[in-house]
């Protein structure tokens, strides 16, 4: 299917060889990964779908996928999610914009989804046992035997989290289902950079799963939504700001506790966020992100709106001299310096520490 040369999303994975020939293990896999055997050329697809030629490549285009030109290389399969995602959109369901976004979110996904598995998973379970043997006569039976259990992972997965999303949709009864308030947190990785190098590659990509994986539990116990990781980056959200004030100061207290780990810094601000595709934007995420950025090492800091917000919960004293000495708090409030932020005005943080 035709794609412009902008933007143009990464090519899959070759069934040839050098030579040109094409490679018969790679392609009893991907016939066993499809459950079908390569029947249509694109244009072939896109009339036995019913859709026209230019809805069939913009959809392949969201998925993620490449320019194949004219080569017999789809699926039954392929069919039939075309003739899907336009059902949708001839039925009124969805709006044509709509389903790309669908087609797009689902292709990000699941393509970050199988390049993991593949490498960090699935390559070190294909290592030859024997001399002589390739890694793609170890993968075969090991793929037939994991794929099934796998695709009833991932549907029990995404169903799981698809009834926690609606669940909040329908919990806050929220007409605005795209700008909302949210406490966004970022926790960043000190020296990151000085890591990069100073360690071993190997040894990076340990550090950076541990930290991942821990963040990643931290947020998810305590009830936060982990929406992206970039290496030495997390940011999650969650509904309510001490929900955010604990998983801030769990990640800290974590980290410092892993004398293998560097030090950590996070920031959290409390506002309206637009949301889009899982991902959040808006000026309360760049203030969270300034906020990390000159947060003291094994720290958290904090906006003026979610002070305020764990001051109105009942969970932070909203002044400390007005509060009675047996008074009982989560969460203790000291303001910090007044400083101009680039792009979003003077600020005052507030650090963020458990009381005593």
């Amino acid at each position: 299917m035709t794609v412009d040369d902008e933007d143009t999303p990464p090519t899959p994975p070759s069934t040839t060889e050098p030579d040109g020939a094409e490679n018969p293990i790679a392609l009893r896999l991907e016939q066993m990964i499809l459950g079908a055997e390569r029947q249509y050329t694109p244009f072939q697809a896109a009339r036995a779908a019913g859709v026209s030629m230019d809805l069939a490549s913009r959809f392949w285009r969201a998925m993620g996928f490449a320019d194949i030109g004219q080569a017999r290389a789809l699926t039954e399969a392929d069919v039939l999610a075309l003739r899907r995602l336009s059902g949708l959109v001839e039925a009124g369901l969805l709006e044509e914009s709509v389903a790309i976004q669908v087609a797009r979110s689902t292709g990000q996904t699941t393509a970050r989804l199988a390049d993991w598995q593949i490498d960090s998973f699935l390559e070190k379970l294909t290592e030859p046992p024997e001399p002589g043997m390739t890694r793609a006569e170890v993968a075969y039976p090991l793929v037939e035997l994991l794929l099934p259990e796998l695709e009833e992972f991932l549907i029990y997965v995404w169903r799981r989290q698809m009834a926690a999303a609606t669940s909040r949709v329908v919990r806050n009864d929220d007409d605005e289902a795209v700008d909302r308030r949210l406490a966004v947190g970022f926790a960043d990785l000190v020296g990151f950079t000085r890591l990069t190098r100073r360690l071993e590659e190997e040894e990076l990509g340990e550090l950076v799963e541990a930290f991942e994986t821990t963040a990643a539990d931290q947020v998810a116990a305590y009830g936060g939504r982990l929406i992206k990781t970039l290496g030495d980056e997390v940011l999650f959200v969650s509904d309510d700001p001490g929900t955010a004030a604990e998983i801030g100061l769990r990640l800290i207290e974590t980290m410092t506790g892993d004398d293998a780990m560097p030090a950590l810094r996070v920031g959290i601000a409390f506002g309206t966020v637009t949301t889009r595709m899982g991902d959040v934007f808006g000026t309360t995420v760049n203030l969270a992100s300034r906020l990390t950025s000159i947060a003291p090492r094994d720290a958290v800091l904090v906006d003026g709106e979610l002070a305020q917000a764990l001051g109105e919960a009942g969970d932070a004293p909203v002044s400390e001299a007005d509060t009675p000495e047996d008074a009982k708090f989560r969460f203790a409030l000291q303001p910090m310096w007044r400083r101009p932020v680039r792009g979003l005005g003077v600020v005052e943080p507030w650090l963020l520490t458990r009381r005593d």
